[in-house]
């Protein structure tokens, strides 16, 4: 019996055969190429909130945030650590949705590792000698989004392809997918903590 969902059948085919390393950079390809991560959190009345992130950092495929401890994000983190960020590149179509648990810490080593200057100016300095928006600002705190599970698509055709690829599949019915639709486990991501974690 054909699938119900052929689309999603194709674009997965030989995900299980696919190296975690190869895994792991095309990811990080779609992370470059993206910049911006939408960080989702859920609140005490149950409501999915969301906000444009850059990572700091992504050093074994656990993705790092300088933010604002003043900020309701984190009053939401601590109401529920299970977090999901998506990454979506218009341009390319390809997408990540990586789904995992918060931590945040003030480890002052940690912020000065992932710290640039271009941080400050979203804290600002608020001319008390205390809140400089630089490290050692009390404000300043690292949220660590630890996956569980990371899915993602990458293209396997050029923008003309897949437009040649899905007008094809409007004319003879058959499924398009001009891109691999990939599944990175858990037992996937902690080789990458182990392996990967000095490469970021």
């Amino acid at each position: 019996m054909a699938p119900n969902d052929p689309y999603t059948a194709k674009a997965e085919k030989g995900d299980s055969e696919t190296p975690a390393s190869q895994k792991f950079e095309e990811l990080r390809s779609i992370v470059k190429e993206c910049k911006f991560g939408l960080l989702v959190s859920r609140s005490k009345d149950g409501h999915l909130h969301s906000r444009a992130m850059s990572p700091a950092s992504h050093q074994g495929l656990v993705f790092s945030f300088i933010a604002n401890e003043d900020s309701g994000k984190f009053d939401e983190l601590e109401n529920d650590e299970h977090v999901n960020i998506s990454f979506s590149d218009s341009g390319s179509t390809d997408w990540a949705s990586v789904a995992g648990k918060a931590r945040v810490t003030k480890d002052e080593k940690t912020i000065k590792e992932l710290w640039n200057p271009m941080i400050k100016s979203w804290f600002g300095d608020l001319k008390d000698g205390v809140r400089t928006g630089e490290p050692g600002d009390p404000r300043i705190a690292v949220i660590q989004v630890i996956p569980d599970e990371i899915r993602y698509w990458i293209k396997t055709r050029t923008s003309l392809g897949q437009t040649v690829e899905v007008l094809k599949g409007a004319i003879t019915g058959e499924t398009a997918a001009p891109g691999n639709l990939r599944t990175i486990s858990s037992a996937e991501l902690e080789l990458a903590r182990q392996v990967e974690g000095s490469k970021a």
